[in-house]
């Protein structure tokens, strides 16, 4: 950059290692010689001191739509290096045709990898007025647009990348619908002003307090222009997905729902997924449901009612049959549709989880939070029907009615171990592994007789195989 460079932008290096720096001083030379992208498609236009919109596609063009590739631009061009505090804006016309300086490019790269919730806000804000004059606030409405396209720009990245996990979008929910659905989610922390506006204090507390934010933005910028640092590690988006038999499944989850339910169970990203019950193969059967759940250790239960609604909760502890409640308050209630969200436990009581079978005293069935016949979530042991009853709120996790109607029927469901499972006892080894229709050979020979396929005998995995 030679002697000319500003102080602020010697500031910014700084924030580098020593070994960094030449990477991220040479972004601006990579982008102008058109090599800076993973498609190493040269320029068509001659090297100047700026960068150009066209310059910035051929680096993230096979990453990010064109809409934030145009946004990142936008903003880069509103950078003003020339104050101790640089503001960015979302200015058209002249200055954005005058195209990125060397300067702005290196202020952006610190500030997105390294900067501060404070300095990332006005970032966000001129991403966010991309196509609208500069202004001192921006609606949710145009936060949510802007987080859309960064969502997207994240799978795109980890579908490019190959860092699926086993994971098979094509076999998966709508992933455009989960798009909206976290975003949609992520904007629910925004604290508007009265009028509906946020102005930078309100996205820089919006930034401190939704870390998926930055972590998104990071993923952005390090890919999309290329720039490999040292000390960051590749983050980890999804779980390790496993002994999933994908070309009969039809899956529930999306990449996007995978991408918030993650982080909120206790093992995050370390413990793989396994599916363990589908009613899409296994049938509907509370009992075979039953054998799916017992001994798998932590589970996720994803309900779909016919009214649409997506819903489920997250179980701590492997899920034992008794008349008692059980868990812990690392429990929770989640719905996917119509709306995303997580309902923790509030100390209220302790009923987090719940399931009986085969008792002429006590409900049977499974429930989670709440209590008895007035259940957050509750499944009979009919399996057919259920209901989520929360007037006003499900005691034990704070929940809202989950399904469509308060007693519902059910579409479908799944069941996903999503932690270690517990140790077998003495005399157990291996019995983890085994079918209900081993356990109990009568439900073969119903199943048999009933002409029903046996999903399971072709889905297990020889005895001395370890587990992925």
């Amino acid at each position: 950059m030679g002697n000319t460079e500003s102080v602020l932008v010697q500031k910014r290096l700084a924030r580098f290692r020593p070994e960094e720096r030449p990477a991220v001083e040479g972004v601006f030379d990579r982008l102008q010689d058109g090599a800076g992208g993973p498609s190493g498609t040269r320029r068509k236009t001659p090297a100047g001191k700026t960068l150009t919109l066209e310059m910035l596609q051929s680096s993230m063009g096979s990453l990010a739509p064109d809409s934030m590739v145009r946004r990142v631009y936008r903003c880069m061009c509103g950078i003003n290096p020339g104050l101790e505090a640089p503001t960015a804006s979302a200015k058209t016309g002249a200055f954005a045709a005058s195209g990125v300086s060397r300067e702005q490019l290196v202020i952006f790269l610190a500030d997105t990898l390294r900067g501060t919730a404070e300095e990332r806000a006005p970032l966000i804000m001129a991403m966010s007025q991309c196509g609208t004059e500069a202004a001192a606030a921006v609606t949710c409405e145009q936060v949510a647009e802007f987080l859309r396209d960064l969502i997207s720009t994240v799978i795109q990245i980890v579908v490019h990348r190959g860092r699926l996990q086993g994971w098979q979008p094509e076999r998966m929910g709508d992933g455009s619908l989960g798009v909206k659905l976290l975003a949609e989610q992520m904007c629910s922390e925004l604290k508007p002003s009265d009028q509906g506006f946020c102005d930078v204090s309100s996205l820089e507390d919006f930034i401190f307090r939704v870390s998926q934010i930055s972590l998104y933005l990071e993923m952005l910028v390090a890919e999309g222009l290329n720039v490999s640092l040292s000390g960051r590690p590749t983050p980890t988006l999804l779980p390790p997905c496993r002994e999933t038999p994908w070309k009969e499944l039809r899956c529930l989850l999306d990449l996007p729902t995978i991408m918030f339910l993650a982080p909120q169970l206790p093992d995050r990203y370390s413990a793989p997924w396994r599916l363990v019950f589908s009613t899409q193969l296994h049938g509907e059967s509370f009992t075979r449901m039953v054998a799916g759940l017992s001994k798998r250790g932590p589970t996720l239960l994803l309900l779909k009612d016919t009214k649409g609604h997506v819903f489920g909760g997250f179980a701590s502890h492997a899920w034992e049959v008794k008349p008692q409640f059980q868990g812990d308050s690392r429990c929770f209630l989640f719905s996917v549709l119509p709306r995303l969200r997580v309902y923790t436990a509030t100390g209220y009581n302790q009923h987090f989880m719940y399931l009986n079978q085969n008792q002429q005293t006590m409900p049977n069935g499974l429930g989670m939070g709440g209590q008895h016949s007035y259940f957050g979530l509750w499944l009979d042991n009919d399996f057919g029907r259920g209901h989520s009853r929360a007037r006003p709120k499900c005691t034990t996790y704070g929940s809202p009615q989950l399904s469509g109607d308060e007693d519902f029927t059910l579409d479908s469901m799944e069941v996903w171990a999503v932690g270690k499972p517990p140790e077998p006892e003495e005399g157990e080894e291996g019995e983890g592994k085994r079918s209900i229709l081993d356990v109990d050979p009568e439900v073969q020979a119903m199943m048999e007789m009933a002409g029903k396929t046996l999903h399971s005998q072709g889905l297990r995995e020889p005895e001395e195989e370890q587990e992925q």
